[in-house]
């Protein structure tokens, strides 16, 4: 990207304001005097494979990659990310969401990558989790670099830093024990040694640590003494300092968590800086929430997979609904995805009108990278869905005939984008819009508003009357429109003429109207937009069975 950098791009990423050039220019003050010696700036994520990836783990990933690219536009310094799983942590529990659970129970407290894979299809449990991240990563794009705990434990990549650890055993521990329980101190170490035999990661107190062989001494929980070196996987880190001394190891510049570690954060530096590292920059984001305001957890499963959102929607959809306001907590429910479907499409057909300043503050660019492409979603997402809700539609086909009539230049060869969000909505709708969908019987006001609705759909006189009247109502001189049923805009003035001339003081009444009588829901489309999809005399047909109760039925 550095080739393509303008110094009138550059300049204005410096001033910019969108958050991921506000982090990336943090990360630049680290190196002000000059490039690191290890010749790139580290940006690393973490992933616990203790239950499948959910997309919280997907979102740290991509915005991670989004303060990556802006400091590619600010500095010539080469970067770097890492997304490390800390795949030899020990299994606590077993997750409710995964075929098999039973069969987990005796490998309790194993490193996740000797849990045999419930799923029966890779080397372990934290393999298959593994595979999980890397592949939905790898469908995105993402460049990254994968590191395993268990290779990066076992290949001897981390018995430096171990033994440091071991060296500075007594002012890491001083720093933990700070911040724990005077319970839990008695029998609290930094250390959690992998038994011999039985393969368990134990939670034991240690009777010597030996800063001069770099090994440690303890009793099993069978009261048998081992003595054991802390190098070549014999022994992982609890999670805190493992933070911290991961940090060390990789020489890491940067990394974001979620707002659950916060208070952490000065642990993880003060071990970091003793084990001979500085400290990394960080950005705390808030935690997604599920339909009931709850965490979600990648245990329990209650929130939205990658696999889930992927079935209604587009990648890009879901790296804009991560860009927004990451230090915000958000609801992450199915409903939130036809909103972010169609709020990224409208970045899109903003971008290629805007300067450089507002381009780089646009979140396409940051999904993108500044290669930018051109939209074209000719119908919106939520109107495709409103399609396929009155057509039934249970293959995208369906809709297409529609989509020709409305936008006769487009076809699925042409309009790629258009074709997929057609089967999206048509998953959607089949999943979640049907099974709602509640018709009720119109007012005796909205039944004579619709009555008129209909007739003025089928005759231009009768449109063009409405709109006449309306005019004159509210004392407006303009010339009356010309007739065009496939106008989006002529056949909203029809709609909303005669809402005003039906006496809906607050207008919103009856498009709600217009909403619960036609299409079972208490919201929907602008509506002149998708009569003129749906079509003048098929909206008017639709009203028609309305009126006759036969949706209601």
């Amino acid at each position: 990207m550095t080739d393509q950098i303008s110094p009138e791009m550059r300049d204005a990423a410096m001033a910019s304001k969108a958050w991921p050039f506000e982090e990336a220019r943090r990360v630049l003050k680290r190196y002000q005097k000059g490039a690191p010696e290890k010749g790139h700036v580290l940006f690393e994520t973490g992933y616990g494979p203790s239950g499948l990836p959910h997309i919280g783990t997907f979102g740290e990933v991509a915005r991670t990659t989004m303060i990556q690219r802006a400091f590619e536009v600010i500095s010539d310094i080469p970067t770097k990310l890492i997304c490390f799983s800390d795949d030899l942590d020990g299994m606590r529990k077993v997750p409710g969401n995964v075929p098999n659970s039973e069969s987990l129970h005796e490998h309790l407290q194993k490193p996740l990558t000797s849990v045999p894979d419930p799923f029966g299809t890779h080397e372990s449990f934290g393999h298959h989790n593994n595979a999980m991240l890397r592949r939905f990563l790898d469908t995105f794009g993402f460049k990254y670099d994968f590191y395993s705990a268990q290779e990066f434990y076992q290949s001897g990549q981390f018995d430096e830093v171990l033994k440091r650890a071991v060296e500075k055993y007594d002012e890491v521990m001083e720093v933990m024990l700070k911040s724990l329980r005077e319970e839990r101190r008695q029998t609290y170490s930094i250390f959690l040694p992998i038994h011999p035999e039985t393969g368990r990661v134990l939670y034991v107190p240690m009777k010597e640590v030996n800063a001069e062989n770099h090994t440690i001494t303890f009793d099993d929980e069978d009261g048998k003494e081992w003595t054991l070196p802390v190098t070549g996987g014999n022994v992982k880190l609890q999670w805190k300092p493992d933070f911290g001394a991961r940090w060390a190891a990789l020489e890491v510049d940067f990394e974001m968590y979620g707002k659950d570690h916060s208070t952490n954060t000065p642990i993880y530096d003060k071990i970091c800086r003793i084990l001979g590292w500085r400290a990394p920059e960080h950005f705390t984001y808030e935690l997604f929430l599920d339909a009931n305001g709850q965490k979600i957890s990648k245990t329990s499963g209650n929130g939205i997979s990658i696999d889930d959102w992927l079935k209604y929607a587009s990648t890009e959809s879901l790296a804009y609904f991560m860009y927004l306001k990451p230090k915000t907590a958000k609801r992450m429910h199915f409903d939130v995805i036809p909103k972010a479907m169609d709020e990224y499409h409208q970045q899109l057909n903003a971008y290629h009108k805007q300067d450089l300043k507002q381009q780089l503050n646009n979140p396409v660019w940051h999904i993108h990278g500044g290669d930018v492409p051109v939209s074209n979603l000719v119908v919106p997402f939520s109107m495709l869905l409103n399609l396929a809700s009155v057509a039934h539609a249970h293959d995208k086909a369906q809709l297409w005939g529609f989509i020709q009539r409305y936008a006769p230049d487009a076809s699925p060869e042409t309009h790629p984008d258009l074709d997929a969000a057609a089967g999206y909505a048509v998953k959607y709708y089949e999943d979640f819009v049907e099974p709602e969908k509640v018709f009720r019987l119109p007012t005796d006001q909205e039944r004579g508003a619709l009555e008129e609705l209909a007739r003025a759909l089928r005759d231009g006189d009768v449109a063009l009357d409405a709109i006449a009247r309306k005019n004159e109502m509210m004392g407006n001189e303009d010339p009356l429109p010309e007739v065009n049923f496939h106008s989006d805009e002529f056949l909203q003035s029809v709609v909303f003429a005669l809402g005003k001339l039906h006496g809906f003081e607050n207008l919103r009444d009856w498009f709600k109207a217009l909403y619960e009588v036609l299409l079972g829901a208490s919201q929907g489309p602008r509506f002149g937009g998708f009569a003129a999809l749906y079509g003048a005399a098929e909206t008017a047909a639709l009203i028609d069975k309305a009126l006759a109760g036969e949706l209601v039925k």
